[in-house]
């Protein structure tokens, strides 16, 4: 071989190992792009269920206020990722609910505006959770002057959610809910025992353990209405 010839060969071989370097490289920083981000998609709805579920009163509602915060940023930190867009929509709309009057509703517009942006990049990411949250956010929003609830949208949505994930806790539980406040007492039950067998999701044991309470509460409520109604 020529030595023109080895240096050629040489230089080819370096040119390989660096584009498998460089690739290796590029594979591990987004590798490790993903893992961050769903650390911290994990630590924010860790940090709402304990919100939701351990804290009362005025800590309620800073813990609430601390992690609406860091839900705004995350979204805005990850612009295409509809997720984070589903969680600070989640995260202002139990806020809204938790906060009184004063507020509520700014925090509910939030809630809608971010979940609808949501619906519009991926509408069936994390199994419905933004077809379930707005059609709660429906449901319980006043309608007419006062704000922007519609109970055919939360409907339309609600049944979306149970579509999506017909075995999941969150939209057999909000879609019984509503269907109990419907007065549509049997179907109330049949969601809410849905919801009551659901899956436990392993990475969620507190959301889990909080949603079946309000379960329970429910199917007493549901319960006593079929029993005034026999």
């Amino acid at each position: 071989m020529t030595t023109t010839r080895f240096f050629d060969a040489l230089q080819v071989r370096q040119a390989i190992s660096a584009l498998l370097v460089a690739g290796l490289f590029i594979l591990t920083a987004g590798t490790a792009q993903a893992d961050d981000f769903g650390d911290t998609l994990h630590d924010i709805q860790h940090r709402w269920a304990e919100a939701n579920y351990r804290e009362t009163g005025g800590a309620q509602k800073e813990a609430f206020e601390a992690l609406l915060e860091d839900a705004r940023n995350f979204a805005a930190a990850n612009p295409g990722r509809a997720e984070a867009l589903v969680w600070q929509g989640i995260v202002a709309s139990t806020y809204a609910g938790v906060k009184g009057p004063f507020g509520a509703m700014s925090l509910a517009k939030e809630a809608r505006e971010v979940l609808l942006k949501a619906e519009a990049l991926n509408p069936t990411v994390l199994d419905g959770s933004v077809y379930t949250s707005l059609g709660t956010l429906y449901a319980k929003v006043p309608g007419g002057l006062i704000g922007f609830g519609d109970k055919d949208l939360a409907r339309d949505y609600l049944e979306k959610a149970v579509a999506q994930n017909p075995d999941g806790i969150d939209p057999n539980y909000f879609y019984g809910e509503f269907l109990l406040e419907q007065k549509e007492y049997e179907a109330a039950k049949t969601a809410l025992l849905k919801a009551k067998n659901a899956p436990q999701r392993p990475d969620r044991p507190l959301a889990d353990e909080g949603r079946q309470r309000e379960i329970d509460t429910l199917l007493v409520e549901v319960n006593r209405k079929l029993g005034k109604h026999s």
